[in-house]
């Protein structure tokens, strides 16, 4: 029998953030009050917001909305996300309305198209799309978090660069990009973006970087003219602060949910060490025999891409999916494996007891298990006892005195962040 109860323990990280989130962005707008003092009276600033579980998103977008009518601008907001929401226009705006961004909390007008208009090709031959809300605009104000990619690794992985050109492209960018596989992420986003930003139609654009906690941890507005070269830094900044398990190996990771507004491939590559896509490395850990994924979040609206990276998953995950919603990202981005639909158990009990059989462990006692809410939330998880010997003597894990079972039923233990321990029966 393994071990049927998960002791929480608490990861340390950098944790400095930006304590007001307005003030941050007012500083901004300040140091870069000659960029917009340029700008005409009633100048339709088109402000691009992307999708994905970005901290603070709708307070940042309501803030750079405000501040641009404060100069005398006439602000509104567009969805840059390529192929996500079905490649739709309604599902576009239904993801921003997920997030809280919609007309009236924004106080400006949400304009959802996917129609384009096509800019010079680059000298590469790359064919080069901008939406065309965002061509007959004054100016775009790109939003978005740089960090690292799951799909890929370079000089730059997603950020506002990214944005400016799959997010402005819409679905017409990202076939042209991902067309060309993982060698289109790498190697022809940049002279794409040199072309779109060569267009002049792309005034700035605001960095966030976030720290391991999902905190806002940066804000930085970068002029257009300095996006090349300003957000290389940031996503140093981004890497060095991306948490991580702090296990080398593991029998079984569960992962509670996993969706489109927890990463762009539903369980972060860069955390459960699988990425998937040929013509790209796996990550050297960590080492895991067997994923086990349980549900999907609302705000994934079915869209369950990356769910071919699990082993196992369960019955209510599956009833979720949306599957024309999952096919159109993953042929999109041409990276099929990652929307195979794994082993479906019909509860989370069968699911972690079939993982376990695979792992091939002599003795169940000593499973190396892991429990995580999700990849954006691993600064607290849930761990068997033949992780806590080499856990604890590490300075910056912190073991609580909370133990769970792991099971309620067939299903797996409720658990929240204001848990009380927990008394083994």
């Amino acid at each position: 029998m393994y071990d049927t109860f998960l002791t929480k323990i608490a990861c340390r990280y950098d944790r400095s953030k930006v304590s007001d989130i307005e003030a941050g962005i007012l500083v901004e707008f300040k140091r870069n009050e000659g960029l917009f003092s340029n700008l005409p009276e009633g100048a339709r600033i088109a402000v691009a917001v992307g999708s994905r579980g970005i901290a603070n998103l709708s307070l940042i977008v309501r803030t750079v909305v405000r501040e641009l009518k404060r100069m005398g601008a006439r602000p509104f907001i567009m969805p840059a996300m390529g192929s996500h929401g079905g490649a739709t226009a309604e599902g576009q705006a239904a993801i921003l309305r997920e997030y809280g961004i919609d007309e009236d909390a924004m106080a400006a007008p949400i304009v959802s198209s996917m129609e384009t208009v096509e800019l010079p090709p680059t000298e590469g031959g790359t064919r080069v799309f901008m939406s065309k809300d965002a061509f007959l605009s004054d100016g775009v104000f790109l939003v978005n978090r740089i960090k690292v990619h799951t799909d890929f690794h370079g000089e730059y992985e997603s950020g506002l660069v990214k944005m400016s050109v799959i997010g402005l492209g819409k679905h017409a960018q990202a076939l042209e990009i991902h067309g060309a596989g993982v060698r289109g992420l790498r190697e022809l986003i940049v002279p794409v973006a040199r072309t779109v930003i060569g267009s002049g139609k792309i005034l700035c654009g605001l960095g966030i970087v976030e720290n391991a906690y999902d905190e806002t941890a940066v804000l930085r507005i970068i002029p257009a003219k300095d996006m090349l070269a300003e957000e290389k830094s940031l996503l140093a900044l981004s890497r060095a602060r991306m948490p991580r398990i702090p296990a080398d190996s593991l029998d079984v990771l569960i992962v509670d949910e996993m969706g489109k507004d927890i990463s762009g491939v539903g369980m972060d590559p860069n955390i459960i060490g699988r990425i998937r896509v040929r013509g790209q490395d796996e990550p050297a850990g960590p080492r895991i025999s067997s994923i086990v994924v349980c549900d999907l979040t609302a705000g994934s609206q079915g869209n369950a891409l990356g769910i071919g990276l699990a082993d196992l998953t369960t019955r209510a995950l599956s009833e979720k999916i949306n599957y024309p919603a999952t096919m159109e990202n993953a042929v999109t981005s041409t990276f099929l494996d990652r929307a195979k639909i794994p082993l479906v158990a019909e509860n989370p009990r069968r699911a972690v007891e079939i993982a376990l059989r695979a792992a091939s462990i002599p003795e169940k006692a000593f499973a190396r298990i892991m429990r995580i809410k999700n990849t954006l939330k691993i600064h607290e998880l849930y761990v068997s006892q033949a992780l806590l010997g080499e856990l604890g003597s590490r300075a910056d894990i912190e073991i609580t005195d909370i133990r769970i079972p792991l099971f309620d039923g067939d299903e797996l233990f409720p658990c929240s962040e204001k848990e009380t321990a927990c008394a083994e029966p």
